[in-house]
């Protein structure tokens, strides 16, 4: 299971019940077909396989394990939420569907903390 994690003032929450506190915007939509990528606004570090990632606009700063660290790496360049997932499935023994719903509740959870961008062209 992917885990994410935001940390404020040395604490260590949920992500569910603390971006639905803060979260401003409306929830983006993410299909197998929208593109993510990583917004510039960021800086993000591996830290011995996981990933740190400080929102530079909020300075809410955020955890990532080692599948999350992966993900966060294929962020770095637009790309289609299907081929993330294609890649995921080759590199790791995981069931289509797990996958599938474990990444997209990742990137709706990195879309809510403003982390990165989503395009829905040519998405139904």
């Amino acid at each position: 299971m992917l885990k994410f994690r935001r940390h404020a003032c040395g604490v260590d929450c949920s992500t569910e019940s603390l971006l639905k506190s803060t979260s401003e915007s409306p929830k983006q939509i993410i299909f197998e077909m929208s593109t993510v990528a990583a917004v510039k606004d960021q800086v993000s570090r591996d830290l011995d396989g996981e990933a740190a990632i400080l929102n530079l606009n909020t300075g809410i700063y955020y955890g990532l394990n080692s599948v999350g660290a992966r993900i966060w790496e294929l962020l770095s360049e637009p790309k289609p939420v299907s081929q993330i997932l294609e890649t995921l499935l080759q590199e790791y023994d995981v069931d289509t569907e797990r996958c599938q719903s474990d990444l997209m509740r990742l990137l709706e959870d990195l879309a809510e903390a403003g982390l990165i961008e989503v395009r829905n062209e040519g998405a139904p």
